[in-house]
């Protein structure tokens, strides 16, 4: 497939987490880009050509005309300081240590437990004929809350996670909430965090994550 070089390209899977991630940070920066689908769970195992892009097999991956990097975190950092746009990181040395505290905290405790324990069990599997395993639904509920309790125990206000305005935080929460809150346990948590509840009522309503049918 030939590729527009001037436009910045996203290699992964459109139901990823991290790939929604990224995906937001360009499209709240105004970027214009390719996503190039990537299947990790393909029969034959990852493709050969994305284990050259990202040796762990993982995704998302990125293209910039010759500059290539990997782990979304540094990909959102990437964006957000090489174009323009609002600025998605605070400029305090405290804001951007919350920042990464709270990106921290989403990728070691709540990805897994949120979308992987929930999310999947109660949604994915039985939409995939498979019975809900309710023994490991049931011990990630306590984690999930301890996830939000923390989370919104950081919260700068009721409208951003971090600081006074929109950041990588938000975006990286964003795909996380949006995949727990489709299950019924996943909606009763979040509405036990009313400070979270707030922030997630007004990103689900924002341009961005509407048109990724992310709210």
């Amino acid at each position: 497939m030939a590729h527009d070089t001037d436009l910045p390209i996203v290699y992964g899977a459109a139901y990823s987490v991290y790939v929604r991630a990224v995906r937001l940070a360009l499209a709240e920066k105004g970027v214009a880009y390719e996503l190039v689908e990537i299947d990790v769970f393909a029969e034959g195992g990852v493709p050969d050509d994305h284990l050259r892009r990202h040796p762990f097999g993982r995704i998302p991956s990125f293209r910039h005309g010759s500059f290539e990097l990997y782990e979304s975190g540094a990909i959102e950092r990437y964006i957000d300081e090489a174009f323009a746009g609002p600025a998605l990181q605070p400029t305090t040395p405290e804001a951007r240590a919350r920042l990464n505290q709270m990106t921290g905290i989403l990728d070691n405790y709540a990805y897994r437990t949120l979308v992987w324990d929930i999310y999947v069990e109660r949604v994915s599997a039985p939409r995939e004929g498979r019975a809900t395993d309710e023994v490991r639904l049931q011990a990630a509920l306590p984690k999930a809350a301890r996830c939000l309790t923390a989370i919104e125990d950081l919260m700068a206000n009721d409208q951003w996670l971090v600081g006074t305005a929109l950041s990588l935080a938000d975006l990286h929460a964003v795909p996380m909430i949006g995949y727990v809150v489709q299950a019924t346990e996943g909606r009763d948590l979040l509405a036990q965090h009313r400070r979270l509840a707030s922030w997630w009522e007004g990103m689900r309503r924002r341009p961005s994550i509407q048109k990724l049918k992310l709210g």
